[in-house]
């Protein structure tokens, strides 16, 4: 038996509630005895707790969608924790959050290290290469409690890989969440102990007011993110912590709630089929965490409230069923596996849903598995006595599965950096990329050598430093773009970069020839907005004013951008940047010369995935010229302006009329729209002296 002090663990979804309610302590005020009542182990919350993971694993299976059970859970976790804590208190017991917090993570890491380490094995043996390296990251996050603020980044960031697989460690986002409560929630419990310490009163009017401000400042933040950045949000732990306040006012009302069986058997039954339903008619993933989820907090809060009503129609009658109180137990368990099980299944068959009888299996063995682990892992690790008996111990059991996590993803990284450090000094002759183009080019490389990059995770071209001196802008908001390279002494040319994220990946080209040629080259780049003001959202406009404020202050040799945009497999519609000829009127009136590279084309799948998932010559992986980009270049319109010079790079990406995943063993597509740092530098030679005569246009002449 674990020390008395330590039993209670408020994981709902890492344990069960403690089915000893002999951990009384010194009952000492009528606070507590009422919240002793309610303390320990309560069957029907555990049965809640199985109805809540089985919402979830049904909903991801066979709906494809969130089923807001999720959110339950982390409310059961702040109620549980609270009476545990307020029984302490008002029982005056000492709080020990040291051991506590020691306790609480020796408990939960076990079983979620063993299903990270499995995971990593299902994504060496099944998931695409390209997917691995972030994976693995997420992998690491989930292990320190940081999973969600990694799928925050990556829901927002314009430059996080597109992928088509989600994440066999995107369930770890609750977890994680749920980790920095279970660290920072003690700290008021510590508070109200400080307080009736001092006043001899009781802590539950205390605790009331501390979580009843987190409870409001929290949801309006919430409400307000919610409605303004969505993605980063429904992964924000700042605005969950209402639903953990709510879940703790509960537990502080509970005790004092005295309300009519008939009643109390409504609730039970009215808050089971309104947890039922909220999945069904809500866009849990696309309105939560705002005020939404309100809806099945409410209704697990009628469940709890209705307690066990002793009636033979209760829904706690059916809670308390033996079986369902067991998966109950299994319910941490069952929410580990059953997530990286369905994606690896997804990415083995290729599909992006479970069919019915696939969904079935699936649920099946991830509760064969759940109840495995919880026997054979989860309890027994449970009862070890060894760690228990001094705190150092407990940390080493922490730290052990820790540091098994990160050797094992950090060891498995080095192997794949030394492999493509392998590969790298071999790619001279094996992966020569768009020079095998070049009149005259033989390759006398390996044509089945392995396609680089291996990895896409360094594939964004960018400048290295932000600007400074006399680069540096005094508009802030052009000033937030600004990347310059290392500051060239007596430049030939000063080259601003401009527009959007295809320009950026176009600079892979331009860099080595700014090297080469000695320009100091300067870039200020918007993701998602082409170079110009009338015709575009008023982010982009603005931001473009911006820059053109930058640009009249400067004034830099060259100016480079992309002149076209192309649109998703249409080649019909792709059109000259709205705004662009107004904006290059004004620089080559200013003296700057214009560069427009025609946009490269947008497709709606990602070539390099598709030969990963097929091979490099499957005639899927292939788009046709005619199919993504217009048969002649639109910007060719801009031809009449003294000083715009335009470029083609489309033989470069579509050579023979075909828009390949590959070329010269050199990957050409970073995603579906985006083309790699690796294939537009060995476009350089090719666009070298097309570069250089585009700089030397004389301003305010006509390019020939």
């Amino acid at each position: 038996m674990l020390p008395s002090e330590h039993r209670d663990v408020p994981s709902v979804l890492a344990d069960g509630a403690d089915r000893s309610t002999s951990d009384t302590g010194s009952l000492g005020s009528s606070t507590a005895q009422r919240v002793q009542k309610y303390s320990g182990f309560r069957p029907e919350v555990q049965g809640l707790r199985a109805v809540a993971v089985l919402l979830v694993v049904l909903y991801h299976v066979f709906m494809g969608r969130v089923s807001g059970g999720v959110d339950i859970f982390l409310f059961i976790s702040a109620f549980f924790m609270t009476l545990s804590f307020v029984r302490k208190l008002e029982g005056g017991r000492p709080l020990a959050l040291g051991r506590y917090w020691l306790h609480t993570f020796k408990r939960l890491l076990p079983l979620a290290v063993v299903v990270i380490l499995v995971t990593f094995v299902l994504l060496w043996c099944f998931f695409p290469a390209a997917d691995v390296p972030e994976f693995r990251s997420q992998g690491v996050a989930s292990a320190f409690y940081l999973e969600n603020w990694a799928l925050a980044s990556n829901a927002v960031d314009y430059y996080a890989a597109d992928h088509s697989t989600a994440s066999p460690f995107q369930h770890f986002w609750s977890l994680s969440v749920q980790g920095q409560v279970f660290l920072t929630w003690p700290l008021i419990f510590g508070l109200a102990w400080l307080v009736k310490r001092r006043t001899g009163r009781s802590s539950v009017p205390v605790l009331a007011a501390c979580f009843g401000v987190v409870f409001a400042v929290s949801l309006v933040f919430s409400v307000v993110t919610t409605a303004t950045q969505q993605q980063f949000a429904y992964f924000d732990t700042r605005a969950r912590l209402w639903e953990f306040a709510l879940g703790s006012l509960i537990a502080l009302a509970i005790p004092y709630l005295h309300l009519p069986r008939v009643l109390r058997v409504v609730l039970g039954w009215l808050g089971f089929v309104s947890m039922v339903l909220v999945g069904i008619l809500v866009d849990v993933q696309g309105a939560f965490p705002g005020w939404i989820a309100l809806w099945p907090l409410l209704s697990a809060a009628a469940i709890i409230v209705a307690g066990q009503t002793g009636s033979p129609i209760g829904f706690d009658r059916f809670l308390s069923w033996g079986p369902i109180v067991r998966l109950g137990d299994a319910a941490y368990a069952l929410y580990l596996v059953h997530w990286p099980l369905l994606i690896s299944y997804l990415v083995v068959r290729e599909r992006p849903v479970a069919g019915p009888r696939s969904g079935v299996a699936l649920v099946v063995v991830s509760i064969v598995l759940a109840l495995l682990l919880t026997k054979f892992v989860e309890n027994p690790l449970k009862r070890w006595k060894w760690p228990e008996a001094r705190n150092w111990r407990l940390a080493l059991v922490i730290v052990i599965c820790m540091g098994l996590v990160l050797a094992s993803a950090g060891t498995w990284s080095a192997v794949e950096r030394h492999r493509t450090a392998q590969l790298e000094a071999r790619a001279e002759l094996n992966n020569p990329g768009a020079r095998v183009l070049e009149p005259g080019y033989e390759f006398t490389g390996d044509e089945n050598a392995p396609v680089l990059p291996a990895s896409m995770q360094d594939q964004w071209v960018g400048l290295p430093r932000a600007c400074e001196g006399e680069y540096k802008s005094a508009n802030r908001t052009a000033q937030g773009f600004c990347r310059q390279t290392e500051k060239v002494e007596n430049p030939t040319k000063v080259v601003a970069v401009v527009g959007n994220s295809h320009m950026e990946q176009y600079m892979g080209a331009v860099i080595p020839v700014a090297e080469e040629e000695n320009w100091q080259l300067i870039s200020v780049l918007q993701p998602g907005c082409g170079f110009g003001v009338e015709g575009q959202s008023s982010t982009c406009r603005d931001g473009n004013e911006a820059v053109m404020d930058y640009l009249e202050v400067l004034k830099p040799d060259v100016v480079m951008t992309t002149s076209t945009r192309s649109e998703l497999m249409d080649g019909g519609a792709e059109h000259v940047v709205s705004g662009l000829e107004e904006l290059t009127q004004d620089l080559t009136e200013q003296g700057s010369i214009v560069v427009g590279f025609r946009d490269n084309p947008r497709l709606d799948f990602d070539p390099t995935r598709c030969i990963a998932e097929k091979s490099r010559d499957d005639e899927s992986c292939r788009v046709a010229r005619q199919t993504v980009l217009g048969d002649t270049d639109p910007a060719s319109s801009l031809d009449s302006i003294p000083g715009f010079v335009g470029i083609d790079p489309t033989d470069l990406i579509c050579p023979v009329d075909v828009c390949a995943p590959v070329i010269g063993n050199v990957a050409v597509w970073l995603d579906s729209h985006h083309l790699t740092w690796d294939y537009t530098r060995s476009m350089a030679p090719l666009l070298h002296d097309t570069l250089v005569r585009a700089v030397q246009v004389t301003p305010g002449v006509a390019a020939e």
